[in-house]
């Protein structure tokens, strides 16, 4: 299961909305809960705050993912991502990736010089740093989700079409590739929640079965969150459901069950 709640982490941050105006603000928060098989694995929480960068108020996203009980005994993960970015341009500032997966740890900062296309990578568990080069648009892998939580062509996308961004991730830019599949009402803790899917093109061989495993639901309203995931891995499989929200800057909308 190595690196896969930790992925699952970064893909509930996103989503679409077609509204000028953000679909997410300050204060909104919330927990998926996750199943590896049929074990409760432990769960994954996303806020947004506030913060300051250079002498401007900026989004401060703050991911965790964190197993417990049985699976924590035998696999213990602690995940922490932050992004701080822009809140009209929504390029980052700053990224953090600390993570213990199970022993596989990452302790990281990077900085972006957004007018060089230059980021900086701070390594502190190697004791490194290193700068590298970026495309002029390039989100870092929290930042990425909440840039296409507010794409502005989401209304005119029919199912098999895609939206691309550049993402850095691992000293490198990797196209970040997304698929729109249709749409589908589907029954939650919350009620029956009209969803659109979509599927994000992962890298296939160690964590994921094949490039098109992972599969994404996102509440078809203003909020434009995600629902449920699910997940084909080289290992058994994973789910991960809405299980808490708190904040959100539209009404929820849920259908009345007949």
């Amino acid at each position: 299961m190595k690196k896969a709640i930790a992925f699952v982490l970064i893909i509930s941050t996103f989503g679409f909305s077609s509204q000028k105006e953000r679909a997410f603000d300050v204060g909104e928060w919330y927990k998926f809960r996750i199943h590896y098989g049929f074990i409760n694995a432990g769960y994954a929480t996303l806020e947004v705050k506030e913060a300051v960068r250079n002498n401007k108020k900026v989004y401060h996203a703050v991911g965790k993912g964190y197993t417990t009980g049985m699976s924590r005994f035998f696999f213990k993960v602690e995940d922490l991502y932050e992004s701080y970015f822009d809140k009209e341009t929504g390029k980052p500032y700053q990224f953090v990736r600390k993570i213990d997966e199970g022993g596989y740890r990452k302790d990281q900062e990077g900085f972006f010089n957004q007018d060089d296309n230059k980021v900086l990578v701070k390594d502190y568990k190697n004791k490194s740093e290193k700068t590298y080069p970026v495309t002029e648009n390039v989100q870092d892998i929290v930042s990425t989700f909440y840039y296409l939580r507010n794409y502005p062509a989401i209304d005119r996308m029919k199912p098999g079409e895609s939206v691309a961004v550049d993402m850095f991730f691992d000293g490198e830019i990797t196209k970040f590739k997304l698929k729109f599949l249709g749409n589908e009402d589907i029954d939650t803790k919350f009620g029956v929640v009209p969803c659109m899917i979509f599927r994000p093109l992962v890298q296939s061989g160690r964590v994921f079965k094949e490039e098109e495993s992972l599969t994404v639901w996102i509440s078809d309203d203003d909020n434009k969150i995600p629902l449920r995931i699910k997940a084909s891995l080289a290992v058994g499989s994973l789910k991960a459901d809405l299980d808490a929200f708190k904040g959100l800057k539209y009404s929820f909308r849920v259908k009345i069950k007949s």
